[in-house]
């Protein structure tokens, strides 16, 4: 890694385990400037009242966030029952009331409504832009946000646990685009009661779990240890990780060599891929591109600049 101006060129995968009450845009912040990173991303927001897997990207490993983005994603969260808000969750007003709680029968019973491809409405305090304007600044404004319904994938939605009438605890497995809030309120609704979303943490990114989560805390006594450099990087996982869902083609020196120029590389021989689609390429088992195999050749879409042999 080289020393510049703007910061160190470092590239790899931060699995930070985001705390309640920080912005995902601060977390980044916070964590790009404890690695002094040149350059950095994350790969799907949580709003502030979330806590867990939050991937952040440094350098080289910001060209996969997309794969990331795309991956599935777990949540664990708590609905409270008989109130619903106008963001969905504790940090809104109140909009409805009920005084109707679910039982465990009732719950169980609509769950396999919510799973599979659903249809739901999302929250108008979210990221979406109508006419190139933040749903949520619209929303804070006073105006009447009016967002369409979308069809998202919601692989499982299970009841963990009841600690109380007034709460329901569910963990969800759910494809990109799900909004978790609009899965509690929608629920309440068809309870015949009223719901919001007073706890969330997200547990899982794709292949990223908190099994590889560091918190901020811990990165800042690894920052003040006596060998802070290796342990910071120690905590780093490797660009390729994104990219564990995906094929993986092997190329000689030569090939890679074309790729790295952005020129194509004829595929042949027995041992040649007979699909089509993205492949991650590799040249003596370093990283060097994502590229696209069509009618038989390969074609560099993004070159990696990482050490290589």
């Amino acid at each position: 890694m080289s020393r510049r101006k703007k910061g160190l060129d470092i590239s790899g995968w931060l699995i930070l385990d985001k705390p309640v009450g920080v912005t995902s845009t601060h977390a980044v912040s916070k964590a790009r400037w404890l690695y002094q990173a040149k350059k950095a991303g994350h790969a799907g927001t949580l709003d502030p009242l979330a806590s867990g897997i939050l991937p952040i990207a440094f350098g080289e490993a910001t060209k996969t966030v997309p794969f990331v983005m795309d991956g599935r994603k777990i949540y664990r969260f708590e609905a409270t029952w008989g109130v619903e808000t106008n963001t969905d969750d504790t940090e809104g007003e109140a909009v409805e009331t009920s005084e109707v709680r679910p039982t465990r029968e009732d719950i169980l019973a609509i769950l396999p409504n919510f799973r599979g491809q659903v249809t739901q409405i999302p929250p108008k305090f979210s990221a979406l832009k109508i006419d190139g304007e933040r749903a949520y600044d619209l929303a804070r404004e006073g105006e009447d946000v009016i967002l369409e319904p979308r069809v998202v994938d919601v692989h499982r939605l299970d009841l963990v646990d009841m600690p109380s009438p007034d709460r329901a605890v569910f963990e969800t497995e759910c494809g990109k685009g799900t909004y978790v809030r609009a899965i509690a309120r929608d629920m309440g609704r068809a309870l015949g009661t009223r719901a919001h979303i007073s706890a969330l943490r997200r547990t899982a990114v794709g292949g990223f779990t908190e099994e590889d989560a560091v918190t901020l805390e811990e990165l800042e006594r690894l920052r003040q240890s006596d060998g802070a450099y290796k342990e910071m990087a120690d905590a780093l996982l490797p660009v390729e990780t994104a990219l564990d869902d995906i094929p993986a083609l092997a190329v000689n020196r030569a090939e890679a060599a074309r790729l790295l120029n952005g020129q194509p590389v004829l595929l042949r021989g027995r041992d040649a891929p007979t699909f089509q689609g993205t492949v991650s390429v590799t040249t003596d088992g370093a990283l060097i591109a994502l590229a696209e195999i069509e009618r038989g050749e390969l074609h560099p879409r993004r070159v990696f600049n990482l050490d290589r042999p």
